[in-house]
């Protein structure tokens, strides 16, 4: 999807965040996504994890 937008595009996306935002905004968006894909990550792996175990007392 974002393969083929290069370094000059996201400059572009980035001073446009900036404009949009403000200085002061950003870290704390920036803050809250990390942790929002933190938690994403976290959860696919239980899932995973719980998938896994199914399957092997299914196998049992």
């Amino acid at each position: 999807m974002f393969s083929n937008i290069g370094f000059p595009g996201l400059i572009l996306i980035l001073v446009i965040a900036l404009v949009v935002f403000g200085p002061q905004k950003l870290p704390e968006i920036g803050r809250s996504l990390g942790q929002t894909l933190k938690e994403f990550k976290k959860s696919s792996r239980e899932a995973i994890e719980d998938f896994k175990e199914e399957e092997k007392d299914k196998r049992m």
